[in-house]
């Protein structure tokens, strides 16, 4: 059985150098409130769909500094003695709350509220937020992806346009959003996600004739395969898949070219061939306009890969992770916000709950400042315990997660539906706790 690797060192030089400052200083056992949030939507989207809680949690519980992450330190000359004394000793002990995976945020959405010791919480700066941004990103993208498909199913096929370790953390991100399947295998593997794939270009030119091609793959996956028709002219392909599968061909791939117009002519070849259940699954660098643009066209299904694992143009969430409260000398919890130009944060533990009228509508994220925002039957909590006393009491479901975010969808104002830059489409409220 292969170790389990340790995140420890996923992380920036400069929270184990804020580490050592605090543990000579004697601040490091101060007790802390660390918010995760973005002060806006990047992009100019009008809503962001939480993913990664659950690679976050593994990333956690994985945090440990191991001889092999405590001898680099030693010999990169890191941190010093006391330091490293501290990290091999390291367990996370505090406690974390959160919007879980597929839940919706706005700006100033306490996404993760981290507490305990500044040294401990501190530590989790950067594997947090490179976690929490990067798959975030890709399921607000893919969310959107999926809204412009309506009830055609979308598929994740980006592997091969980015790392291949963000490549499965892409496919689970787009997961939660509603696609239905991945073409990576990791990502089948680890988090159970439906895969799916036939063949390439590749494959039918290694092929004497396009015809050879279609009956090797036909005779290896039968025939409810999906054909790729674009290779060379697309009618004698469809006229040559319908001849070697019958009727009963699964489906055709188009990779390139005016796809309305292909859709609309395959579709019709298809039918007067007598092939028509076969679905057309369309490819080639898709993003949610395309798709949006696609909705006149008799396509089946979408295949979307550059676009999504990028961001779809906003490759990140923008979140942040700042001090908000802290204790003082005599143990009392003070707020604590940082004051610079244009990165302006609101001090104290945040607590939040969405808004909702009396038919179930959103209507404002309403965030209470030391304790829980005034509240009537109508109103949803938003954050739930993720981590008690350095033990993770929650484990969620991929599935739970696509169905939360579904329904906090159906709660959003008609407008979260459009694609174009725009305001958040709900405002977000403070309530100060009152004394």
């Amino acid at each position: 059985m292969t170790a389990t690797r340790s995140t420890a060192l996923l992380t920036d030089r400069y929270e184990l150098t804020m580490l050592q400052a605090t543990l000579r200083a004697g601040t490091a056992d101060r007790h802390s409130v660390f918010e995760l949030f973005a002060r806006r939507l990047s992009g100019g989207r009008r809503y962001g769909v939480v993913a990664g809680i659950g690679r976050a949690l593994d990333a956690v519980a994985d945090f440990r500094f191991g001889e092999d992450e405590l001898a680099w330190l030693r010999d990169a000359d890191v941190v010093d003695a006391e330091t490293l004394a501290w990290l091999a000793d390291f367990r996370f002990s505090g406690s974390i709350w959160g919007y879980p995976d597929g839940e919706i945020y706005f700006p100033q959405s306490p996404v993760v509220v981290v507490e305990g010791t500044f040294a401990e919480c501190v530590v989790l700066e950067t594997v947090l937020l490179s976690i929490l941004n990067h798959d975030s990103a890709i399921a607000t993208a893919a969310s959107r992806m999926v809204t412009a498909a309506g009830d055609r199913p979308c598929i994740e096929m980006g592997s091969r346009r980015t790392h291949e370790a963000s490549a499965v953390a892409a496919a689970r991100a787009a997961y939660v959003a509603g696609f239905s399947a991945t073409s990576n295998l990791e990502a089948g593997r680890t988090h159970g996600i439906p895969t799916t794939g036939t063949s390439a270009h590749s494959f039918t030119l290694l092929h004497d004739t396009e015809r050879a091609a279609f009956e090797a793959q036909i005779a290896s996956l039968g025939p409810g395969t999906t054909l790729l028709v674009d290779t060379y002219d697309i009618p004698e392909a469809i006229r040559t898949a319908v001849d070697l599968a019958g009727p009963e061909l699964g489906g055709v791939r188009l990779d390139s070219g005016d796809l309305v117009s292909l859709a609309r002519s395959v579709r019709q070849q298809l039918d007067d061939l007598g092939a028509t259940s076969t679905r057309i699954t369309v490819t080639s660098d898709l993003d949610e306009h395309a798709i949006a643009a696609l909705a006149v066209a008799p396509v089946d299904g979408y295949g979307v890969g550059t676009s999504l694992v990028t961001g779809s143009g906003v490759p990140t969430s923008g979140f942040v992770y700042k001090l908000v409260s802290r204790a003082d000398d005599d143990g009392t919890m003070v707020s604590v916000a940082k004051k610079s130009a244009d990165k302006v944060s609101v001090g104290g533990r945040k607590h939040a709950v969405r808004r909702l009228d009396v038919h179930g509508r959103a209507q404002a994220e309403v965030i209470g400042i030391g304790s829980a925002p005034h509240s009537d039957s109508d109103d949803r909590p938003l954050l739930v315990e993720l981590v008690r006393d350095g033990e993770r009491v929650h484990h969620d479901t991929l599935e739970a997660a696509r169905a939360r975010l579904q329904s906090a969808l159906a709660e959003l104002p008609a407008a979260a539906r459009q694609l174009s830059k725009g305001d958040p489409v709900l405002d977000t409220v403070y309530e100060q706790e009152t004394p």
